[in-house]
């Protein structure tokens, strides 16, 4: 399931060969055992995952889902996600949970993915080349 196209897995739930909540519970139980040496992600939003995919399981089932309903995703910990801890990649925010949701993961979740949760990244998307850069201008 993993390597396989959003395409593919959009027509393995509409065929119901597999359920929302079967995928989600497929990508959970594989960063629960891989992301302990990969660390890709800052937060994983379990409980909203699986709320989620019961809700995408419900559209499909009623015929009205979306290409991506159901689907799992993880945004960049750089989108702020409503009641879910946003850090940016930052030890500054490692407390901010928004009151908002961002505009890109407002209209993926209008959509009907489901959040994984919230991925690794460098701080305030500032790579290293772009650091080096604004060292020297100081």
């Amino acid at each position: 399931m993993f390597e396989q196209s959003i395409a593919t897995l959009a027509k393995k739930l509409r065929n119901k060969d597999i359920s929302s909540v079967e995928l989600t519970r497929l990508f959970l139980a594989r960063i629960a055992k891989l992301d302990p040496q990969l660390n890709s992600f800052i937060t994983v939003s379990e409980e909203r995952a699986l709320e989620q995919a019961a809700t995408a399981d419900a559209l499909l089932q009623s015929g009205k889902g979306t290409s991506l309903t159901g689907i799992p995703v993880a945004h960049k910990d750089l989108f702020c996600t409503e009641g879910t801890l946003t850090t940016c990649g930052s030890k500054m925010l490692h407390n901010f949970v928004p009151p908002y949701e961002s505009t890109v993961t407002s209209r993926i979740q209008q959509a009907g993915a489901v959040m994984l949760g919230k991925t690794n990244m460098d701080e305030f998307a500032m790579g290293l080349f772009q650091r080096k850069q604004f060292l020297r201008c100081g």
